[in-house]
């Protein structure tokens, strides 16, 4: 299991160089200097700002600016976005609600570390991660 996918490490590194840039960045601007292929880039660059993270300018000074400021910006928020809701606590069966739900003590245990991982990504925000 992944806690963080490409999708989302790509999309926290966009928006924290569009806001360290502070102005509109273009698609090639960030593939050239995060290194992120160019068919991720617009893809994530359009998903985020149909969900009002980005807006998109069109033409010849085109590109991408924040919607919101970086200190609203929330690493928990791009995740959800990508990856869907949080969660650590998936039955390992898959396909079928676990029988032993209920009773199981692993499950309590995970219930705790998953909300003490919550906690701490809905703290880190992008004005955080660039200030470092």
């Amino acid at each position: 299991m992944k806690l963080v996918t490409r999708d989302t490490d790509y999309a926290v590194r966009a928006i924290c160089y569009i806001a360290e840039a502070d102005k509109v960045v273009t698609v090639t601007e960030m593939v050239q200097k995060l290194g992120v292929p160019q068919p991720f880039m617009r893809k994530i660059l359009q998903r985020l700002s149909r969900e009002k993270i980005l807006i998109s300018y069109k033409g010849q000074a085109g590109g991408f600016k924040l919607k919101l400021k970086p200190e609203r910006i929330f690493v928990y928020n791009i995740m959800n976005i990508f990856q869907g809701k949080f969660s650590l606590n998936g039955c390992f069966l898959k396909k079928d609600l676990c029988p032993n739900r209920g009773k199981c003590i692993l499950r309590k245990k995970i219930k705790d570390i998953e909300g003490e991982a919550l906690r701490k990504l809905k703290s880190i925000n992008i004005a955080s991660l660039i200030k470092n």
